[in-house]
């Protein structure tokens, strides 16, 4: 990669690098984690910098797609781990009441199944279009919707549950 190629590619990721790591950290729900896969995916983003701004035409949709999947490996190695760093390392700071919010949203969104997470962050944190969501996960336009749908319907049923128990 020459010098020109090399600025443009550190001014990409210096650019996007929060808000990869704030989606990432949506799918992982660890910042550790988060970190990892953002770094997979900036390495191999890296490695095939020529040809993704060469021929790509949206790098973001791309580098979004590359950092799904990059999260959809990590969760098959074997030595995957779950890690309890956000207990240990919690904020003191935030409120009891924002805690209590946000450990109740981390469990919804954890009930769903994968592609249902990915499709929520992608489609309602991201604010990415339906076409764009299929695009990153490879799937069709219909599938983002049903899933989708399908998500909200079960998150709200869920925080009705979780309501009716308070």
């Amino acid at each position: 990669m020459d010098s020109a190629e090399s600025a443009d590619f550190v001014a990409f990721v210096t650019a996007r690098m929060d808000r990869w790591r704030r989606a990432a950290y949506l799918l992982t729900r660890d910042w550790h984690q988060a970190d990892d896969v953002v770094s997979v995916m900036v390495g191999k983003l890296y490695d095939g910098w020529r040809r993704i701004s060469g021929v790509a035409e949206n790098v973001d949709a791309y580098a979004q797609r590359m950092l799904t999947r990059a999260w959809l490996e990590e969760r098959r190695r074997p030595w995957r781990r779950e890690s309890p760093a956000n207990e240990v390392f919690g904020n003191d700071a935030v409120p009891d009441s924002q805690v209590d919010e946000r450990e109740a949203l981390w469990q919804l969104l954890g009930s769903l199944g994968k592609r249902q997470q990915a499709v929520v962050v992608l489609r309602f944190y991201l604010d990415l279009s339906v076409e764009e969501t299929a695009e990153i996960l490879g799937i069709a336009p219909g599938t983002v919707k049903s899933q989708s749908s399908r998500a909200l319907e079960t998150l709200r049923k869920l925080a009705t549950d979780v309501q009716g128990r308070r």
